[in-house]
């Protein structure tokens, strides 16, 4: 899902098709977390402390992968825009 490839050595057509399949991919990723802080909530107020903190954790890590996944392939596209 998470995969680090080297944007710059791909082509234009390339990173907008990795656009659109990250981008097709944000309600799977806002489900996954929705279920993940669900079960930290429900975690929290019935058993202990330490299991919704590393969930939130989880989330978290998940999220800013995504965002930085495709912030990286947003900058990528638009600095190759400017170029021509």
């Amino acid at each position: 899902m998470f995969s680090s490839k080297d944007y710059s050595k791909m082509t234009l057509e390339e990173l907008v098709s990795e656009e659109k399949k990250l981008k097709s991919q944000k309600i799977t990723i806002a489900v996954i977390i929705g279920i993940v802080v669900g079960i930290a909530v429900y975690s929290a107020t019935h058993r202990g402390f330490v299991l919704p903190i590393i969930l939130l954790i989880f989330s978290l890590v998940i999220g800013s992968r995504y965002s930085k996944n495709l912030k990286g392939i947003q900058a990528e596209i638009s600095r190759r825009d400017t170029v021509r």
